[in-house]
């Protein structure tokens, strides 16, 4: 009697994931199934390939050499179904389906809209969904596949993801406008000083908290952090309450407070100019739909913050 075929698109995907992750606790928490459910799902397509596929252990698990050679077909046996979805959809007059971006705080509340528009005109069939993130946890989502692209500043090289430079964003420090300083509006501050200027920055997995530390440790100083705070919005109320000073983009400065409120001082000796890439995962190909969104964020970009960023 012939044996009847039950591997299935869904255990692909799930086995895919938890390769990818390492983890059937992360992948579980990726795919939003219960942990148990998807260990079953895994174990019936080791049963039908007749081969274990993962090496559980306690830290994770590992692939066989059968579950690394599944893996590379699987995942060009997903990437050629979202291809065909794609092409179908474009066949009944346009692309479908979701993406998912991320954006750094600083840029989010400035890119959102004119993203979104640009983004509803080219694929008004399909969805987005947009993240605002810290750079080290868009990198996560990323390769958990939560994200398709993001941009990053300053990203670490990583064989996990694919980076494309989009351009670099320049550093000022920001003062409250309602106290009495030596500086006025304009006024550089060599980076030398900037390191006994009393910094209000996020927590260190912030990128441009590391570049700055970075670029101080050039030079054999430290900055003097005075608080720690997640939010860009935040950070420029305690500015401008007089709490300390920040190190942050114009842009930062426009579109998250009210502008009056602060004094911008470029930053020299040297200046701190820091990257933008666009980040996707190297462990997927880009579909259609992602390439033509990575193509709407470089031109966003070019059009609306190039000087500015």
């Amino acid at each position: 009697m012939a044996r009847h075929s039950t591997m299935d698109l869904r255990q692909i995907e799930y086995f895919v994931r938890v390769a990818e992750l390492g983890s059937f606790t992360r992948a579980s928490i990726a795919l939003n199934i219960a942990q148990p459910a998807l260990s079953r799902q895994i174990r019936l397509l080791e049963v039908e390939l007749r081969q274990p596929l993962l090496i559980r252990n306690g830290r994770g698990v590992t692939l066989t050499d059968a579950g690394q050679r599944l893996m590379e077909h699987g995942r060009g046996i997903l990437y050629q179904v979202e291809r065909t979805r794609e092409e179908m959809s474009m066949l009944r007059g346009g692309l479908t389906g979701r993406i998912a971006i991320g954006l750094p705080p600083s840029l989010s509340k400035s890119m959102a809209v004119p993203l979104v528009r640009a983004f509803k005109k080219i694929m008004p069939e399909a969805t987005l969904a947009v993240s605002e993130a810290l750079s080290t946890a868009m990198v996560d989502a990323l390769v958990a596949g939560r994200l398709d692209i993001a941009l990053l500043y300053n990203p670490t090289p990583s064989p996990d993801i694919d980076l494309s430079p989009l351009g670099e964003q320049e550093l000022f420090l920001v003062t409250s406008a309602a106290l009495t300083t030596d500086l006025t509006t304009g006024d550089p501050i060599t980076l030398v000083r900037l390191a006994d200027t009393p910094l209000i920055t996020p927590s260190p997995h912030n990128a441009i908290r590391r570049f700055i530390e970075s670029e101080l440790a050039n030079i054999k100083r430290r900055p003097n952090i005075v608080l720690e705070i997640d939010s860009i919005s935040a950070i420029l109320d305690l500015v401008a309450d007089g709490a300390g000073s920040a190190v942050l983009s114009r842009n930062a400065v426009r579109s998250l407070g009210d502008p009056h409120c602060f004094t911008i001082h470029p930053i020299i000796e040297p200046d701190l100019r820091i990257k933008l890439f666009l980040a996707t995962s190297a462990r997927r190909p880009a579909t259609q739909m992602q390439r033509t969104m990575m193509n709407l964020i470089e031109t966003e970009v070019t059009q609306h913050f190039v000087g500015t960023l």
